[in-house]
Order: C-alpha cells, then structure tokens, then sequence
C-alpha cells in the first residue's frame, strides 16, 4: 500500500484519475503488467483497477443494485449471499435492498467500497476514502481496507491529507507538491 500526502492542489486526485483514465494523459506513459493503459478498454481496466472516490457516487437503485453493477456489465451474476458477503465486510449487513437515497454519506461511501471490491480488482484507488466518515467509521474503514488489501493481495494507491493516516495504513508515503513527486515520509 502507497499513500500520497501533499497539500490541496497538489495533484494527488488528479493522479488517481489519471490513472483510471477518467482523464487522460498529455504525455508520459502509464503501464499496467508492462502494456500501456490506453491499450486497454477502459471498462476492463477500471474492472482490474478499482477506485473509490471522495464523494461516493452510487447509481439510483438500490444497495445491491449497485454492488452488482460493475460484474454485471461483464455479464456476471452476483448472488444475493455474495453481495450479503460484501455488505457485511463493510458492516452495512442488511441493506442490499435500502435505496441509496436512504443512505448517510458514510454508508454511501462503505458501498462504494463494497462495489469497487465486487469488481475483484487488482489494484485499488483510493481518493481520500475516510474524509466522509465520523472518527469511529475512520478506524473500521482504515483496518478494513488493511484486511482486504492482504487478503486480496491488492496493490493499493491511497491520496490522504491526513499524514498520520497515510504512516498508520501505508507501506510507502510519497509528497506530492505542485504536481510532481517531491519525496517520501
């Protein structure tokens, strides 16, 4: 796990959506298992690189609906106890069938994280994850995100402001200033 810290501006998001080509590059090169990225259909490559945003975004419908979404595109069932699995693991038992207009914005983003997971990614993005949760869901969500990392065996590229976050979950901290890599922590 790779954490980026730098201050607002820096480009830490912007890297993370770069990365998922929901922008795409002016120059340089990304590479995935050695292939540049843009080799690859974006629907696949956001299959194999899971993202969460800042602000959850969650399709209209319900919980299961969205957990769902991704693996159905590809043409894949999800069964109700696997999605009952997944909503466990981020202690949202329960709701598969509660509309997401229903939901605070801390268990809007713990979907978001079920969703990405459902996925079954290789890599996971993470765009400040925790900033819309109280202190309690912070530390469910840090030793979560931890467990499925190891388990999974997930690289995972996480952007905080939050520094001690970033030495609490991440193997590696890198500085980000003015839209470059400035050192590590």
């Amino acid at each position: 796990m790779v954490a980026l810290v730098g201050p607002s501006g820096s480009g830490k998001s912007s890297l993370l959506r770069l990365i998922n080509r929901l922008d795409e590059p002016t120059g340089g090169r990304v590479l995935l298992d050695g292939r540049d990225y843009r080799e690859i259909a974006p629907r696949e490559l956001r299959r194999r690189v899971g993202m969460v945003m800042q602000r959850p975004y969650l399709f209209p419908g319900t919980v299961a609906d969205n957990v769902r979404f991704g693996p159905a595109q590809r043409g894949l069932t999800v069964s109700d106890a696997e999605v009952d699995g997944l909503l466990a693991r981020v202690d949202l038992a329960g709701f598969g069938a509660r509309g997401v207009d229903r939901l605070s914005g801390g268990e809007a983003q713990r979907v978001s994280i079920a969703r990405a997971l459902a996925n079954g990614p290789e890599a996971l993005l993470l765009d400040e994850p925790t900033s819309a949760l109280d202190e309690g869901r912070v530390e469910f969500v840090e030793r979560l995100v931890g467990e499925m990392v190891r388990e999974r065996g997930l690289v995972c590229l996480m952007v905080t402001h939050d520094r001690e976050q970033a030495r609490r979950m991440a193997d590696r901290v890198l500085r980000m200033a003015d839209g470059e890599l400035v050192g590590e922590d």
